[in-house]
């Protein structure tokens, strides 16, 4: 079993090679309407995921406009739920940071440079090379700064990256054909049933979390944890406003949370008379 992840910016191809590399190793390709198939599965609707930002395509894009903590909830939750199947593709949406510590993914990223970048998107689009150019500028700026600000991580942090590949050199066909080879080496472990329960529980934690700021349940002092697969357990205080029943609702509401167990404390709201 593979588990790869692919980051690129775009112009850089990596749909395409993403695709070539699914097609010779046989495994699910987690593109982006993949993945908001995915979501959909853990109990977000797809009118949420349209109503994320309209004007801009892709489900990284939506989530950009949102706070930092919604995009880890929410696609955190899809990248930890692929993660836990232990094999498949996973292109962009951050997913080698958030699986940073999963020691058997294999993070990917793919070089190119901006003049071949801009001459991809002039044909593949048929726009202009100033407008190839400012989608290029305003896309990488966009990631860039969200990552760091969301991760404290850099995007052309070499040390995230299992493999790097200048495409400019390499061409498609290499690139696709050099990550079909590293992933089938035998420097590359498959993932434990420890690592694979891990990233079950991950998922779930992020989905609780996700629930709750959709009901708008402050979780500043509520502590999550999920000890095993399907179990939540809940801990710390509520603000006095809030309810732990409907706390425990929201909840049990979550897909994949089996077992609920609650030692949350609501303060009592002071009398003032």
């Amino acid at each position: 079993m593979s588990l790869i992840t692919i980051t690129s910016g775009i112009g850089s191809g990596g749909l395409s090679i993403a695709r070539s590399v699914s097609e010779k190793l046989q495994l699910e390709l987690y593109d982006d309407q993949r993945l908001q198939e995915e979501a959909v599965k853990l109990g977000i609707s797809a009118e949420e995921l349209r109503n994320y930002g309209k004007k801009t395509p892709g489900l990284l894009n939506r989530l950009l406009s949102y706070k930092p903590d919604t995009y880890l909830n929410v696609m955190g939750s899809v990248i930890y739920e692929v993660a836990s199947r232990g094999e498949g593709i996973i292109l962009g949406h951050g997913a080698p940071w958030l699986l940073m510590d999963f020691g058997c993914a294999l993070h990917v990223r793919l070089y190119a440079s901006e003049s071949s970048r801009t001459r991809n998107l002039m044909d593949q689009l048929n726009v202009s090379r100033e407008s190839a150019e400012k989608m290029i500028r305003k896309s990488d700026q966009q990631h860039k700064g969200f990552l760091q600000f969301t991760f404290r991580m850099d995007w052309d942090d070499p040390s995230l990256f299992d493999l790097i590949i200048n495409q400019d050199k390499v061409g498609a066909d290499s690139s696709a054909q050099l990550i079909v080879q590293v992933a089938q080496s035998a420097m590359i472990k498959e993932c434990s049933l420890t690592a694979l329960d891990s990233m079950e529980r991950l998922s779930l934690l992020k989905r609780v979390e996700a629930a709750m700021a959709k009901n708008r349940i402050s979780s500043l002092d509520v502590n999550i944890e999920v000890p095993e697969p399907g179990v939540v357990y809940l801990s710390g205080s509520l603000n006095p406003l809030e309810s732990e029943a409907n706390l425990l609702e929201v909840v049990k509401g979550v897909p994949g949370a089996k077992k609920v167990r609650s030692e949350v404390v609501v303060p009592e709201i002071p009398d003032m008379g």
